[in-house]
């Protein structure tokens, strides 16, 4: 495998290409969303897995709103000053969808709240409760923000006891400021580390994206960091432009680059590693707890 170099490809490869989301499982997943008034990532961030995962009736449910008070370079989510405060009853209707859906493993994201004094850590924290409620033998994973660092928000959600605690470094140190403006590489390990140092005994969890124009050792020095902090989880996958006014695709990995990228973090002492061109964060989320089954 050759260093990243600044490459914009026309068209996708074609182990990019997905199939088009229709079929039972899809429509019942939408109509699940729909009536509980609930937004997804899948959609919102244009997912291209959306027709496999909704297919398999599962998706990420997006809490706190559709509006993100951050604008990053990678993201299609709607960005913005959120005029309403946070629904209170979300986290019910969230807890109800996952139910109605029979979602075993659910894994939970938001928008950006930065206004807020707690970043939105009590939603979270509740929605974890309602899941637990209304669908107890469900896992339940939550993919957060940084909370700007601010340990009491941390804490809010610790104290929930979530299976799985996921919060993403996105891309390498070096193009943290491109990528994704509001947030920071040190603010993401922080993060991770301190959640991992305070609750060992939880699952932590992160996602890489690749094809911004990293190099192999600018990656590599990112799983040597988790690894160090004793990261659980990670995620390796290709960035895909949502739309001309998202930044450009720098490089496609193929797939044989990613099993290489997978086996490296795996050598570095991650315990399980999902690595692949359309590999998300929540794609296939209950993989490696399936696998010690």
């Amino acid at each position: 495998m050759s260093d990243a170099v600044p490459v914009e490809l026309a068209r996708k490869p074609p182990w990019l290409k997905v199939k088009y989301p229709s079929g039972a499982g899809y429509q019942e997943t939408l109509r699940v969303a729909r009536a509980e008034r609930l937004h997804t990532i899948c959609e919102d961030a244009l997912c291209p897995n959306i027709a496999e995962c909704w297919g398999r009736r599962t998706a990420t449910f997006m809490i706190l709103g559709d509006i993100c008070t951050r604008s990053c370079g990678f993201c299609s989510v709607k960005s913005g000053r959120p005029l309403a405060p946070p629904d209170p009853d979300e986290p019910r209707r969230t807890g109800a969808a996952v139910a109605k859906l029979a979602i075993r493993h659910a894994v939970i994201t938001s928008v950006n709240r930065d206004e807020l004094p707690d970043g939105g850590a009590a939603i979270f924290a509740e929605t974890v409760r309602q899941i637990r409620e209304q669908s107890p033998g469900t896992r339940v994973e939550l993919l957060v923000p940084d909370f700007l660092g601010k340990l009491p928000a941390l804490e809010a959600v610790w104290n929930a006891k979530p299976d799985v605690f996921g919060h993403n470094v996105e891309c390498v140190r070096r193009l943290q400021r491109v990528v994704r403006s509001a947030a920071n590489y040190e603010r993401s390990i922080f993060v991770l580390a301190e959640t991992k140092r305070r609750h060992p005994a939880m699952y932590v969890k992160t996602g890489l994206q690749v094809g911004h124009g990293e190099t192999l050792d600018e990656i590599y020095a990112v799983m040597d960091d988790l690894a160090r902090l004793g990261l659980d989880i990670m995620t390796i996958g290709q960035y895909l432009q949502p739309t001309r006014d998202h930044l450009p695709v720098r490089r496609f990995y193929t797939p044989e680059e990613f099993a290489a990228l997978g086996a490296e973090a795996k050598k570095r002492g991650i315990r399980f590693v999902q690595s692949g061109p359309l590999v998300r964060s929540s794609y296939r989320a209950e993989e490696p707890f399936e696998s010690q089954t």
